[in-house]
């Protein structure tokens, strides 16, 4: 059973200087959701912004041990465009 802030704490050793939310969806530890807003997804498109969030998580993935994780990417100035700070 993994814990939010262990697959938050892999997100950020990957791509420092991000913001980054991890929320378990059901309870399981299994199912997660995240938001990660990082100044390397600038340029990116959304998909190479989502396999350098799942490139730390392979592991888990691979073992099943995370089973889902429903990702929201944002560059820093995506973010600022949907009017948050």
């Amino acid at each position: 059973m993994l814990d939010p802030n262990a697959i938050r704490q892999r997100i950020l050793g990957a791509l420092p200087g991000s913001e980054v939310d991890v929320r378990d969806t059901t309870g399981t530890g299994d199912h997660f959701e995240a938001r990660v807003v990082s100044p390397a997804f600038g340029g990116k498109s959304m998909v190479e912004q989502h396999q350098l969030v799942y490139a730390p998580l392979q592991d888990w993935l691979k073992s099943g041990e995370l089973h889902a994780l429903a990702l929201k990417t944002y560059s820093p100035e995506q973010w600022k465009k949907l009017g948050n700070r």
